[in-house]
């Protein structure tokens, strides 16, 4: 009963929200679970006639499957998309995943670097090599911009608008967005450019990838892992440090310095804000001489 309303939100996900082939099967999972606990408990209905009550016995349900919090959070959030979709087709004249409760979780923060300690691992490449040049270059644009090693390893020359301060990116689900580039980020990628990339013999299909290595083609994210653990041994931070913790450091400097949540989400790349709020881990002595900024109480 179900196939026709699954096949069109899978038309729904791919076309009008371009998401990608993992994200629209994870979706469709969640939907597919729903399912599977009607059918469970007899219950013959549609969409439309599924209630607030229905979907808090699923979530029951669910949990007493052994799922865990994050798992059963998961499974809330693509029910509450699938009803998104049902409300804007007119399948469902409500929403009954409104006022659904999702299990608290704990979310994990990973480490995140200071300002001087970026500072003192960039410093300990040696910039006497091609390689050094190169990658100054990638952790200068890693930290200016926010990207993911996937989005590094993949960025391309077309897609450099050095000029006028922006790189093009391409992120999760081939979604593009523009982000902005820092002075010092430019001024490597550009010394880089000129005289180390073109000395290079560059193979085949990889001519417009900007960061390659010693055969021509493009880094591996393995690689940018190999660099960045290099160099923070040098540098003798004991933290655990990846090429995520340079992404993780530069939203949590824009939030500590004020930036709005709603920007840095954009320069992410973020599809929900929700997964933005991970960055806004911010001490208590910022909470406090904001609240004493900008609160009318405290200004008295």
């Amino acid at each position: 009963m179900w196939e026709g309303y699954k096949k069109g939100y899978k038309a729904y996900l791919q076309l009008e929200r371009s998401l990608s082939d993992n994200s629209v099967e994870a979706y469709l999972r969640d939907v597919e679970k729903l399912t599977e606990y009607l059918l469970a408990t007899n219950q013959a209905k549609t969409p439309g006639e599924v209630e607030l009550k229905d979907l808090q016995h699923f979530v029951q349900w669910v949990a007493e499957l052994g799922m865990t919090a994050t798992s059963q959070s998961r499974i809330i959030s693509g029910i509450r998309g699938f009803y998104h979709y049902c409300l804007l087709e007119k399948i469902s004249a409500t929403n009954p995943s409104t006022l659904l409760d999702a299990p608290k979780t704990k979310r994990a923060l990973p480490d995140f670097l200071s300002f001087e300690e970026i500072e003192k691992i960039i410093a300990q490449i040696d910039l006497s090599t091609d390689d050094g040049g190169r990658n100054k270059a990638i952790l200068e644009t890693m930290y200016s911009c926010g990207l993911r090693v996937s989005e590094l390893v993949n960025l391309k020359m077309s897609c450099l608008y050095l000029d006028v301060g922006f790189i093009r990116v391409i992120g999760k689900g081939d979604k593009e967005r523009l982000v902005p580039i820092g002075t010092d980020a430019i001024k490597y990628i550009k010394i880089y450019k000129d005289n180390i990339r073109v000395h290079q013999s560059i193979q085949t299909g990889f001519e417009d990838i900007l960061f390659l290595n010693n055969r021509g083609k493009n880094l591996s994210r393995v690689m940018i892992f190999y660099i960045i653990k290099s160099l923070s041994k040098k540098a003798e931070i004991k933290k655990n440090i990846s090429p995520h913790t340079f992404r993780h450091s530069f939203a949590t400097h824009l939030v500590e310095g004020g930036a709005d949540l709603r920007a840095v989400q954009e320069m992410l790349g973020h599809e929900s804000i929700t997964t933005t709020e991970i960055y806004t881990h911010l001490d208590r002595d910022y909470l406090r001489n904001t609240l004493q900024q900008f609160h009318p109480a405290f200004q008295k």
